[in-house]
């Protein structure tokens, strides 16, 4: 699906009130963040705000100084967790233009993310809007480096202050913006991972295909294990027991006949990575498969050599191939390849434009 074929493209566009901020970072501050930017700890100058309510719908969209978000303590979220986010980056270009990759897929899975938690569903092309309005103000903030971004989290969340039990009839929606560096310095690495096999990171009829705090605040725990075990990530079993997902990435494994398989399950993250880098392997004629994964078949499969390679992927890391599985009683080597790196290298140069986009997927945002 194409933001052309959204349903929701013949919406008038929102009118954002600009104000600026008059503390913002000089061009010297900005740079010198921008020479090392590390993940998620420096912010751009400015944010956005749209507000919802039953009553008025969205409405007063502006373009605002980064700063703290005022609650009362009774605010819905802050008791019953009605809360969900995005992660979508922006990229420089050559030529010094700003795209994203693929934002209708994200405003599509923030409106599925909204469903499940009862929140209210921001129109596509609003949301793609509140991308292009921050970084009309702080466009300066997309770092130009080598695999360098501008990470953008959209956010939404319950503000009504009551304390009853239903859908909250208030709404925020925020766009904050973060630059990022390469997540791996010196080149892409294998990671070690830990089979977590007392905690569940979501169960069926839950939140686990929304993108929503909850499941990361109880991936937590089980990720403070792996580092303990020495490992870098956790990975998760379904109520089945068949293999689900990172703490925030999603697994594919790769077969020697070249079939390419990726668990399927109701309590799995769609991941729009994860999708792309498939249909990057079906274009190079790979067989695609989404099926129901049991952690003996991997297991199984790495020992005999049917399967030659299992990589992660996300927003964050684009591609990271995975090294080992380590369990409380075993501890498996895994095979690395090169369609991992190959698929990621592929996946990067559209992103950054050193390839032709044949899908479509980027969106230039500073037009």
């Amino acid at each position: 699906m194409t933001l052309l074929d959204s349903a929701d493209t013949d919406l008038a566009p929102l009118e954002f009130a600009v104000t600026r901020n008059l503390a913002a970072k000089s061009a010297a501050q900005r740079e010198e963040i921008l020479a090392n930017p590390g993940f998620g700890t420096s912010f751009t100058d400015h944010m956005v705000d749209i507000c919802w309510s039953a009553g008025g719908g969205w409405h007063r969209p502006r373009v605002q100084p980064y700063g703290p978000i005022a609650l009362d303590p009774a605010a819905a979220v802050l008791h019953y967790g009605q809360e969900i986010f995005e992660g979508i980056k922006a990229y420089r270009h050559a030529d010094g233009s700003v795209h994203t990759f693929r934002p209708d897929q994200n405003g599509l899975r923030l409106q599925r993310s909204a469903r499940r938690l009862a929140l209210p569903e921001l129109p596509v092309s609003y949301f793609v809007q509140s991308l292009r309005e921050l970084v009309a103000v702080d466009g300066a903030w997309v770092p130009s480096g080598a695999d360098q971004s501008l990470y953008l989290r959209p956010f939404m969340f319950a503000k009504e202050a009551f304390l009853g039990v239903r859908p909250a009839k208030k709404v925020a929606y925020y766009v904050i913006a973060s630059p990022a560096g390469a997540y791996f310095t010196g080149g892409v690495k294998p990671v070690s991972i830990w089979l977590s096999e007392d905690y569940a990171r979501a169960g069926k009829g839950g939140t686990g295909a929304a993108k929503t705090g909850g499941n990361y605040a109880s991936s937590l725990l089980p990720q403070s294990e792996a580092y303990d075990s020495g490992c870098d990530q956790v990975v998760f079993l379904d109520q089945d027991g068949n293999v689900e997902e990172l703490g925030g990435m999603n697994v594919i494994f790769v077969h020697k006949d070249g079939t390419i398989v990726t668990p399927q399950s109701d309590s799995i993250l769609e991941g729009i990575t994860r999708d792309s880098i498939l249909q990057l392997a079906r274009d190079r004629g790979h067989t695609v498969e989404s099926r129901p994964v049991t952690l003996a078949e991997w297991r199984d499969g790495v020992a005999s050599g049917d399967i030659v390679e299992v990589f992660a992927c996300g927003t964050a890391a684009v591609v990271t191939p995975i090294g080992v599985l380590k369990g409380k009683d075993f501890l498996d080597e895994q095979p690395i390849g090169e369609l991992a790196l190959s698929l990621r290298e592929e996946l990067t140069d559209i992103q950054y434009g050193r390839r032709d986009d044949k899908h479509g997927w980027l969106v230039r945002l500073d037009a």
